[in-house]
């Protein structure tokens, strides 16, 4: 692709506390080179891929995890079918150490299948790999996941939540897009993917520019990185990111948060308000929807404080501050209108 482009900024001798002070709270994304180098397992991979299966099979409790594969012609990349009816790989439940022995077996061939275990939690199968390879920066609530394999990419997707990635072996090659790059990014199905969040159509390496000419505006606007072991990437929520293994051994290690890391977890998700305002909204006639755009702004994304300030604070409800047990309520409110 002969489009140049920028540079995800990079953070080099950052600390837990800085970590803390200034790359969580800031909306962009930040390559901390180095971050994770002292991990034993970053050493191991450094050493040889031999090293690091030996490490991480000595850590295998057995436990079976997720892992696809795809056959060699798709390039490792993650995908539908061709009539969208499907996707381009198969799932199986295997354990750490065989896909280990895949890797290694598969690093022999010219061109072999694409294989990975795509976030498994590692305290159920890797559980000693923990203590050994602590994130201290995000403390001990935040539970991390492997992602283990050869070439595979992840074409653009968004998460709900904050992301750190920690690179353990091989490279990876990050591609991020601004929120607001979703409608040049030529968005699949909202209820349909192959990964846990829709994905762009668009192939980064063979964009079909006839088809979504937007996606040149997307590139001006992409900020990509190449990461090595020991390298971590942090992501903001709703960041659209293109996720390239590159090379026949790749494993990184991620941790998801929502809210402050360590405190009270956010359990509501606001894509399924997406969906649901698309059953109750899209199909209103447009000045209804004009209409309900004013609520929105005025309720959910203006000023909370103002919205509610000429309501005495005991008769706020939601508008005010939402205790647990309000949150509960109105969750079990909401669960019995759409059971209705």
């Amino acid at each position: 692709m002969s489009m140049p482009m920028k540079k995800i900024e990079e953070w080099s001798d950052v600390d837990d506390e800085r970590f803390r002070r200034e790359v969580l709270t800031q909306y962009r994304p930040v390559v901390l080179k180095g971050f994770v180098k002292h991990w034993p397992a970053v050493q191991r991979a450094m050493q040889s891929v031999e090293s690091i299966s030996s490490y991480l099979a000595g850590q295998d409790n057995g436990t079976p995890v997720d892992a696809l594969m795809t056959r060699p012609e798709e390039g490792g990349r993650i995908f539908y079918t061709p009539d969208m009816n499907g996707f381009n790989f198969v799932r199986n439940q295997v354990s750490v150490s065989s896909v280990l022995e895949q890797l290694l077996r598969y690093a022999r061939f010219p061109k072999p299948p694409s294989v990975a275990i795509q976030s498994a939690l590692i305290a159920q199968c890797l559980p000693g790999f923990l203590a050994e390879n602590r994130m201290s920066a995000l403390g001990d609530a935040v539970p991390p996941r492997i992602w283990l394999g050869n070439t595979i990419t992840t074409p653009a997707h968004f998460d709900e939540s904050s992301n750190v990635a920690c690179v353990v072996a091989g490279l990876r090659r990050f591609t991020l897009f601004p929120p607001e790059q979703i409608g040049n990014l030529y968005v699949g199905p909202l209820d349909y993917a192959p990964t846990g969040t829709p994905i762009s159509m668009v192939s980064l390496s063979q964009p079909d520019f006839e088809r979504f000419p937007r996606f040149r505006e997307a590139l001006a606007a992409a900020q990509v990185a190449e990461l090595g072991p020991g390298d971590a990437i942090y992501i903001p929520p709703l960041w659209w990111h293109h996720v390239q293994s590159l090379g026949a051994f790749n494993m990184l290690v991620n941790y998801w948060w929502t809210g402050t890391p360590g405190s009270q977890p956010v359990i509501d998700s606001a894509q399924d308000c997406l969906l649901h305002s698309l059953l109750s909204l899209r199909s209103l006639p447009p000045e209804q929807r004009a209409a309900w755009r004013v609520f929105f702004d005025h309720y959910v994304f203006g000023d909370a404080g103002e919205a509610a300030a000429h309501i005495p604070a005991h008769r706020q409800g939601v508008l005010g501050p939402v205790s647990p047990e309000m949150a509960r309520q109105v969750r079990a409110f909401l669960a019995g209108k759409l059971k209705a």
